[in-house]
């Protein structure tokens, strides 16, 4: 084994090692040979086939995260805080499930169950302590955009008083139905089967996500994106909740530009307003911003979130009950509420079929917006929680509900900041915040019959209030980020103009697009020494600055690969006056004789092999002797980033420039390696000549083998 000078064994010496001292200043280690394919499958293989008590019980605990904190439970530190919270959360739950029925076509009795079952498997499998589960506004105008397009085809007629009252047999002309539904199933029933139908597919595939361990894929969802997304389905929300609001009938209407459409029926309509909606609408919108606003100032002020919700509409229901609004003024009440729950039901595996791309959009939003509060409650009060177990809580919560007649859930942000503000430790919470919903469930859910649809429909669009306020954070966010700006404004535009899916899918695609824009045109920029350190910076951006003569120093901040390659050669030769594909081609042609200008095009990328042992005898006339690449921010390397790089040292060599590479990442310079730029041996002379770990060594070796040619040129 080689030795070093100071008689210690020589292992592989990094490109750019240098001896100090009588010893070695950086010595690299041999990586563990990596284990085949076929081992590492059979190892995998084995350690899922063996079964042992403890791994049964390891894999319980992981799959029902609460086997294991409840065992850590302090009831004196914990209790009552969780206690406080679920009874605060079960309050509002109850109003809300009530008026987000109207959101998904369906009775209240089913939005009951929803917040019931949620509650429950999510303080079984989830992993936040403070996320609140259960019935979400986006999701229930997903849901029932689904359920109207499917009672619409099934010969029902949607745009009726609603779920709970009329006739279940009402349906449009026979003629007019496409698909047949089952004979003995009427309106309100066939509505509840396409929500557990589209529920069940939607759960499934936020399982499979979770047990495939796609967590990461809900980060793919960017902020912008999202919020974007809840501006403009709050509006849609918004939209079709008008029309409750003015007591008045208007056509269902489906497809791009429903909003526009609805809009131009309200106004048309406007003249048969129900003066009773109207009176009861402005009095429970004032009451409720009102409430709310003093809430919002006073929020430091009350330990406990003033139940406005529920007290307007006990009193709502009251007055409609007492005063008789339904018979005297035709006004639109809920209807009766049954109490206790149906027996289970399989959902329909014909509509399942039918709802499978629907389904798509629904799992993709539950799944981003439990995630992503999970994960940001979690870093506010310091612990962790798992993306894909939290992937499997809300697929479960939607999977096991939609056999009990519930529709989708996800986490909501408003009902986990109360649960937070009221003292909430742990999700024993949610078990309090599900028995007030079976309280109500049981027997107080037929008090609100007379409760005015208008009502529920001031208490939709108020729970709007903080989406439709994010439309305030477009101007600071376009001067922090344009792009994301554009994708905001983007999304929440297509959602209005066209439809929720398809502003969920132009955001999505104009995010990705986003960041392929970023990484295909990065800034690349010259360095400059920064006076007589070995630290170099933008000569662009900072004054000072000291250019080593001869030596281009270029940086380019980001990766390298198919489709910012020619970018980058590009901003190569424009920052150094030097195209040297064409000028490379250009002294192939002429001969060794020619000379090259710094004036040169910058344009044409066609290398031409040269002459090394002629690039050697005459030097270069384009002002620069070498060019030094601060790899530091170049992420990765493809095939064709690094056959970019293997012209451009191809076209230099031949001009008798030097191309040297520094602060290469361990995984870059693999990839180099791999690709054929260096040699396979970590030590051989390709590598120790290009690779440095720092950009003012490179600097010092292009400058000392500059000196070192001149002199063998004036000499020969």
């Amino acid at each position: 084994m080689p030795t070093s000078v100071s008689g210690l064994p020589r292992m592989d010496m990094c490109p750019d090692c240098t001896q100090q001292g009588g010893g070695l200043v950086l010595v690299r280690r041999r990586p563990p040979v990596p284990p085949g394919l076929r081992e590492m499958l059979k190892a995998r293989l084995w350690r899922g086939c063996t079964c042992s008590t403890r791994g049964a019980w390891a894999l319980a605990q992981d799959l029902l995260p609460a086997t294991r904190w409840l065992r850590h439970y302090r009831p004196r530190e914990a209790l009552a805080g969780d206690v406080m919270s679920g009874l605060v959360i079960g309050i509002i739950l109850v109003p809300q499930a009530i008026a987000y029925s109207l959101l998904a076509g369906l009775q209240p009795i089913y939005s009951l169950y929803t917040s019931f079952f949620a509650n429950l498997i999510y303080f079984l499998m989830g992993t936040s302590r403070h996320v609140s589960m259960g019935i979400f506004s986006l999701l229930c105008l997903m849901v029932g955009q689904v359920v109207e397009r499917e009672l619409l085809l099934a010969g029902f007629d949607p745009a009726r008083d609603g779920p709970g009252s009329g006739d279940n047999g009402t349906t449009l002309n026979a003629s007019a139905t496409l698909v047949l539904r089952p004979r003995d199933c009427g309106q309100d029933c066939y509505a509840v089967r396409v929500a557990t139908a589209l529920t069940l597919v939607a759960g499934i595939y936020q399982v499979l996500m979770g047990v495939l361990r796609l967590g990461f894929v809900s980060t793919y969802l960017s902020q912008p994106l999202l919020d974007g997304f809840a501006m403009g389905a709050s509006v849609t929300i918004l939209t079709s909740q008008l029309k409750h609001l003015l007591g008045v009938r208007v056509p269902r209407h489906q497809g791009p530009g429903m909003v526009v459409s609805t809009w131009l029926s309200l106004l048309r309509g406007a003249g048969q307003a129900n003066l009773c909606d109207v009176l009861t609408s402005a009095t429970c919108l004032a009451v409720l911003l009102a409430a709310k606003e003093l809430s919002d100032r006073c929020r430091h002020r009350l330990k406990v979130p003033l139940p406005t919700e529920l007290l307007v509409i006990v009193a709502a229901t009251l007055a409609s009950h007492f005063g008789r609004l339904h018979e005297r003024f035709g006004s639109s009440v809920a209807g009766d509420i049954p109490t206790g729950f149906v027996a289970p039901r399989l959902p329909d595996p014909g509509l399942m079929r039918r709802v499978v791309l629907d389904a798509v959009p629904l799992a993709l939003v539950s799944s981003a917006f439990s995630v992503s509060l999970a994960e940001m409650f979690a870093r506010s009060h310091g612990y962790s929680v798992r993306a894909n177990q939290e992937l499997l809580a809300v697929g479960c919560c939607n999977v096991l509900p939609a056999f009990f007649h519930c529709f989708a859930t996800s986490a909501a942000l408003s009902k986990s900041l109360v649960k937070t503000a009221t003292g909430c430790h742990t999700q024993l919470s949610s078990v309090v915040s599900a028995a007030v919903v079976l309280l109500v469930l049981l027997v107080l859910a037929p008090l609100f019959r007379d409760l005015q649809r208008s009502v529920l429909a001031c208490v939709i669009i108020v729970s709007l209030r903080g989406a439709l306020r994010k439309a305030r954070d477009v101007p600071q966010l376009w001067r922090l980020s344009p792009a994301d700006a554009l994708v905001w404004v983007a999304t929440a535009a297509t959602c209005v103009l066209v439809s929720v899916e398809a502003g969920l899918l132009a955001g999505v695609l104009l995010s990705l697009l986003s960041l392929a824009g970023r990484t295909q045109r990065p800034r690349a920029t010259l360095l400059a020494q920064i006076g007589d350190s070995g630290f170099y910076e933008d000569a662009a951006e900072f004054e000072g600055l000291v250019p080593e003569p001869g030596v281009h120093v270029f940086r380019f901040a980001g990766p390298l690969y198919y489709a910012n390659k020619d970018f980058f050669l590009h901003s190569l030769y424009r920052l150094t006056g030097l195209d040297a594909g064409t000028a490379a081609t250009t002294r192939k042609e002429r001969g060794p004789e020619a000379r090259v200008s710094e004036g040169d095009p910058v344009e044409g990328t066609d290398p031409g092999p040269a002459s090394s042992t002629a690039a050697r005898l005459v030097p270069p006339a384009a002002g620069f002797h070498a060019v030094v690449i601060d790899c530091a921010p170049l992420l990765f390397l493809d095939a064709a980033g690094v056959a970019a790089l293997q012209d451009l040292r191809r076209d230099y060599r031949a001009l008798g420039i030097a191309l040297l590479l520094a602060c290469c990442s361990p995984p870059v310079r693999d990839t180099l390696r791999r690709g054929g730029f260096l040699g396979d041996d970590t030590g051989d002379a390709a590598e120790e000549g290009q690779l440095f770990h720092s950009v003012h060594s490179a600097v010092q070796v292009a400058r000392a083998r500059h000196g070192e040619q001149t002199a063998t040129d004036s000499t020969l």
